[in-house]
């Protein structure tokens, strides 16, 4: 499966056309890992964001015991984390690692995104809507515990 044809099943990025999904594709490298790789930690600045080609990425949170991390969610291909680094350039809320050897991921910079959408008002306009719908529907969702 071609990053276009990926790209057109994220949520966040529906309502962008083809020509734009393959402008968004050329800010992508791609980055392969193994299973208990580290992609990033809790607290680490955020600059990218991560789509899944192929594999499982596990996402935790630290919990008051020290060195104790909880699992949130783990997620498959076709599903995005990282996302907040396109709202800011804050520290990360939860620590991402790869689930199964072999887990492709398409990575996009912060800098590389926002540069796209000044040259392109429409592509950040629907995109950051799009995210602002679905952090607000995680919000809403969550078990904060």
């Amino acid at each position: 499966m071609s990053i276009v044809s990926l790209l057109k099943k994220v949520d966040f990025l529906n309502g962008l056309s083809e020509s734009q999904l393959e402008k968004l594709a050329k800010l992508c490298r791609e980055q392969t890992c193994s299973a208990d790789d580290v992609i990033f930690r809790e607290n680490d600045t955020s600059s990218e964001l991560y789509l899944i080609q192929d594999g499982l990425v596990e996402i935790t949170r630290s919990v008051p015991e020290p060195g104790t991390e909880k699992r949130i969610v783990t997620l498959g291909k076709g599903q995005i984390f990282g996302e907040m680094a396109l709202v800011d350039e804050g520290p990360r809320s939860a620590s991402a690692r790869c689930a199964a050897d072999g887990t492709r991921l398409w990575v996009a910079k912060r800098a590389d995104f926002i540069s796209l959408c000044e040259k392109d008002t429409s592509i950040g306009f629907l995109v950051m809507r799009n995210v602002a719908a679905d952090l607000s529907f995680k919000l809403r969702h969550s078990h904060l515990t």
